[in-house]
Parts: C-alpha cells; structure tokens; sequence
C-alpha cells in the first residue's frame, strides 16, 4: 500500500496540516518515528539535514540517517536506508536529483521500497520526484515542460506535481497551457499546500489546485485509475 506526503515547502505555518497526517500514519504503521534523508545534492555542511532534524523533531520524529547519492555505500548502509519508517527526499535542483538516483542505482529500489508500507516524503524536488515525470520542473529553468524528454521518475502516482505556484505570475498559465498536450493531470501547490497519499486515495491539504485539459478541475472530474481524491 503506498503512502506518500507531497510537500511543496516545509518553512510555511500552514504545513502543520500536513506533518499531523505523516504523524498519523507513523502511528498507524506502529508507532515507529525513524526518517532517512535523502540530499538531493552536495551537502557537505548537513545544513538542510540539521534543520530538518529541527522540524520533524518538533512531532518528536528522527530524522536519523543522511543519505548521499554521490557516495558508495556498504551494504548494511543501504539495508539501513530501507529499514527507517519513513524516507524523506529532499529539495534541490530536481534534474540534478535524478540523474543522481539514477546514477547511484537508487530510483528502481526506491520505487520498489514504496509500496512496502514505508512512508516516502518528498519535498519540492522531493514531490517532483515522485511522480512520472520531472517535465514540470522544466518551468523553473526557463524550459518547456515539453521539451523534457528524458524526465522519467519514479512514476508513483498517475500526476505531475508542481511547488511554488504562487512564486511567480507564469507559472499558472504556462502549466494550462502544459496540460492540454499531456493526458496526466497536475497537481499544483502554493507553499504550505500539500496532497498525501494512503489507503488508496488521494487528500489535499490546503488547496491545491488540479489542472487538466487546459483548465482548473474539481477533484471530482479528474480520473486517476483506481484512486479517490477526498
């Protein structure tokens, strides 16, 4: 069953919403509190690490290991990786955090470790990350999401996932424009806007927008083959 925690930030008041359900589901799973971080690039300093020990230490959750991509890592290393309860991939430049899984060998175990009952959080690039495709990053280095033709992710939900909506006055309508070629929706989130995924459905917290067809839909008119958007 996968459980999945959308982020666009976490530096917002209104992302409380969504840490209280990553609680939740912890709980559900049996009480565990164990995080691994996954950098989405060079993090000589932990900076982003030590701070996201700070914030999940707040619902008194361990972010416990700091995983790096560019690193060769034992065995028990790895092991260690997909023991914790919940791994959490970090923000960042989001083509760079590909070709890093990629590289690493990372992307095919960790879309084969999510569906275990783990809980993966992704947060902005994290959240881009998890779904088929990385096209819609595409807008934050002056690209078409068109263009991306080598964005395959870990194609874990039948959506793309965009952060940062509201940061500038294009990015709505250049994603309308996007999704009018493509058949997935979007889902588009202002920070502090979220989605988690579990139990098979779908719950936006906040109000995160859902684009298809060249235009903003209601939940109850976009299909996602088998999942319920509450």
């Amino acid at each position: 069953m996968l459980n999945l925690i959308f982020y666009s930030d976490q530096l917002f008041p209104e992302c409380s919403a969504i840490d209280l359900r990553l609680v939740d589901l912890l709980k559900a799973r049996g009480g565990g509190n164990r995080i691994a971080y996954v950098a989405s690039g060079p993090e000589p300093d932990r900076s982003f690490f030590l701070a996201g020990q700070s914030y999940y230490g707040r619902h008194d959750l361990d972010l416990a290991l700091f995983y790096d991509l560019d690193e060769p890592h034992p065995a028990e290393d790895i092991a260690g990786l997909f023991a914790s309860d919940a791994i959490h991939l970090a923000g960042g430049h989001t083509g760079e955090f590909l070709q890093r899984l990629k590289r690493s060998g990372m992307l095919g175990p960790l879309r084969n470790w999510a569906p275990s009952g783990g809980i993966l959080i992704g947060v902005s690039a994290g959240a881009i990350l998890m779904g088929p495709t990385i096209a819609t990053d595409a807008l934050f280095i002056g690209r078409r999401p068109e263009e991306i033709t080598d964005g395959n992710a870990l194609d874990l939900m039948p959506f793309e996932f965009f952060p940062h909506l509201s940061d500038e006055d294009t990015y709505l309508p250049d994603l309308l424009r996007y999704s009018t070629g493509t058949a997935r929706p979007i889902v588009a989130c202002n920070d502090g806007d979220g989605a988690v995924v579990a139990g098979g459905k779908i719950e936006c917290v906040g109000n995160p927008l859902w684009i298809s067809g060249g235009a903003v839909r209601a939940p109850g008119e976009i299909e996602l083959g088998g999942f319920s958007i509450a």
